[in-house]
This record gives structure tokens, sequence and C-alpha cells, in this order.
């Protein structure tokens, strides 16, 4: 297909890969599992309902909701989670333009292939220049927001990401820049926000200290990840968190406390996807996370945090053929295409198995165009901003 430079082109790009699509999902409503629920797959109904109405959740119903088998109960609390989002966004899908600028990075963390410690992996880190085209590409098929992520790469001083961020802010002004390059000084974050930067993405893995030091190396810092969170916040961005599900020495009860993390911290945004296991880390040989479980936490983390930006993770789709669907449809409203040149992506290893690494832009833009048709959703040109 052409290439398209302005919103109107974008939409009826848009249109055009939506008719595409002969499939569709099938997602009974609410008000039609709860018709058809048994006896005891409404008592779990009326906890969901709670659930939704409290914003909050006990340690006991987590387990239980993680615990049932695939009911009619289960299917209640994503269509539930489906009608939150509707309610603040509609059944628009946000994009989010990935550039995956460096694969170096000075942390040893035990889950991640582009650790310190993985000698063989080759390293890459892209030019500005070389940055700047993989947002005119993105800008050209509608993308609103670009994401800079990269590992802790101690060449991004200051001085290059600010005039990186300013070239950006210049070239594209109405698009939202977000960036997710780790933990960084606070005056570093506001002379990125000063420069243009609009949101940050900082995952807190774990929101239990013990289960943090059981991930990472001894010189990373709980307290630290969790201060430059509330920096963020403090300097004014939209701030992003998360997790992996089905990390190694994951339990309920640390899962409840990135719940109740998320409940009182109010983030813009949380990216949660299944744990992959990847060779040449510590934890090659753990056991993938759950997809299923990845599904329910969405939708708990929607009704939880009705109004925050929830990605259908490249993971859940690493791990499903239909993973980011089933993320949409369990209340996620944000996708993430790749926009990074092709012979890097694979050596952005960060977990193993990465779908779409070969994926061309316009091959994968038209495929996420019409997946999202079958869930009933519509990729739109904008930034989507979080609204509450």
């Amino acid at each position: 297909m052409a290439y398209i430079s302005d919103d109107n082109a974008a939409g009826q790009k848009l249109k055009k890969s939506a008719t595409q699509s002969e499939k569709t999902l099938l997602a009974p409503t609410a008000e039609r599992l709860r018709a058809e629920a048994s006896a005891e797959e409404l008592q779990t109904i009326h906890m969901i309902d709670v659930l939704a109405s409290e914003q909050n959740i006990s340690l006991s119903f987590l387990q239980q909701l993680l615990a049932l088998p695939k009911n009619n109960a289960v299917k209640y609390l994503h269509a539930k989670a489906r009608k939150a989002v509707e309610q603040v966004y509609g059944d628009k899908i946000f994009l989010r333009g990935l550039v995956e600028i460096t694969s170096f990075c000075r942390n040893n963390c035990n889950y991640c292939g582009i650790r310190r410690g993985n000698r063989t992996l080759e390293r890459y880190r892209m030019t500005p220049e070389t940055i700047m085209a993989c947002c005119k590409d993105g800008y050209g098929y509608g993308m609103r927001t670009f994401v800079l992520q990269g590992g802790e790469d101690p060449w991004w001083i200051d001085d290059r990401l600010v005039d990186l961020v300013a070239a950006i802010r210049s070239r594209f002004p109405d698009c939202a820049i977000t960036l997710s390059m780790g933990e960084r000084p606070r005056e570093s974050y506001q002379r990125l926000y000063d420069a243009g930067a609009n949101r940050y993405l900082l995952r807190h893995e774990t929101a239990d200290e013990s289960h943090y030091h059981y991930l990472h190396p001894n010189e990373m810092s709980f307290q630290n990840r969790m201060q430059c969170l509330q920096w963020l916040k403090e300097i004014g961005y939209q701030v992003g968190c998360g997790f992996m599900v089905g990390s190694p020495g994951q339990t309920a009860e640390t899962l409840l406390k990135d719940l109740q993390f998320i409940r009182t911290f109010r983030p813009q945004m949380v990216g949660i996807g299944p744990f992959v296991a990847t060779q040449h880390t510590p934890f090659a040989d753990s056991p993938n996370g759950s997809v299923e479980t990845t599904l329910r936490l969405l939708s708990v983390i929607r009704l939880l945090h009705p109004h925050v930006l929830l990605p259908s993770t490249t993971a859940l789709g690493s791990l499903h053929p239909l993973g980011r669907e089933l993320g949409i449809l369990a209340g996620a409203n944000v996708l993430m295409p790749n926009l990074s040149p092709v012979e890097n992506r694979g050596l952005y290893n960060i977990y193993d198995n990465k779908i779409c690494i070969g994926d061309s832009i316009d091959h994968c833009y038209d495929c996420l165009s019409v997946r999202m048709e079958s869930t009933g959703r519509r990729i739109v040109v904008e930034r989507g901003d979080f609204l509450g």
C-alpha cells in the first residue's frame, strides 16, 4: 500500500485494511453471561461487580479468580472490563510506534536477554538519523505516539538524549514522545521533559521488595525504582509502570502488592505481559507465564483503574496466535507495533521467540488493522492521551 503522511489518508488506509477482515471473535456481553450463569458463577459475578464498584480486590478473591476454570464468570470478568474501557475510550485502539534505539545495557537483570552478562548477543545502537527515519515511517502510518525504548546504555547521556527528543518534538509537534530508558537521576528526567518528552514507561517489575531482589542483581535497588516512578509523576509525565506475569518467584501475594500499587499510584499506563523464558539468562529454564492468567489480570487492572491506558503486549502474541486480540477483549486498548529497522529487531532480544521481527511496517500495520477489526475495535489516528 502507498505511503501516507496525513491524518485523513491514514484513516482511509485503516478503513481499507479493516474491510479485509472476514472473521469476528465472539465476545458475549456481560448481560448475556449473567443470564446464562449458574448459581455458583453468579456468586463470583457478584464479587466481580463489587470489585468494579469499589475498585479494590482482596487476596482471597484474587486467588479465587486466578484458580477458576474458564467459565461464564471468567468471561463476565472480561466483558465487564470491555464495558469499562468503552465507557472511557469508546471502541478506540491507540497505536504507539516502538523504536528500540539500543540493545546496550549496564544492568544484569536475571530475566532479560539484553542483560550485561549476555556475551553472546550482538549489540547495536541506532543513530539519531535512523531514529528520526523510524518516526517518519510511523507518522506516515497514522501513529501519533513514538516510544523510544532501550537498555540503560551509558552512551545515551543527557545531552544526546535531550537533543534527540527536541528534534522529534520539532519535527512532529502533534505527537506524543514516550521514553523507556530505565532509571535516571531526577535532573535527567526533568531535562528530557523540558525538551518535549510527554510520557515515561518504567516497569516497577514487582511491588514486593524481596521478589524484586530475586529478579535483579544486588546492585539494583527496589527503593530507587520506586523513587524514579515518583519523580516522573511529580515532574508531570504521564507515567507507565507494570510487571511480568508468571515471573520466577511470583505468588498471589506479590501479585496483590502489584495490584494495590497500581490502585494507589494511579499511573496513566500499565504494561503487563507473560514472562517469557530467555536463553543466556539465569531464568532460561523457568516456565513461561500463563496467557490465561495475564488476560485475567488485564481485566482486573481495567476494573481497578478504568481510565488506564493498557497495552495488549507483543509477549501475549508471542505465546498465543490470537494473544493480542484476546488482550483487547480482556480490556486493553493500546498496541505497540515495532518501527525499528528489521535488521535490528532480532538483536533486541529481551525475550525469546518474539513475533513480527521480520515483518515490514506495511505488513505489520495491515495485519494489526485486520486483527483489531475482528475484535469489534478500531485503530485510530490519535495520540491517545490518558483521560482522567
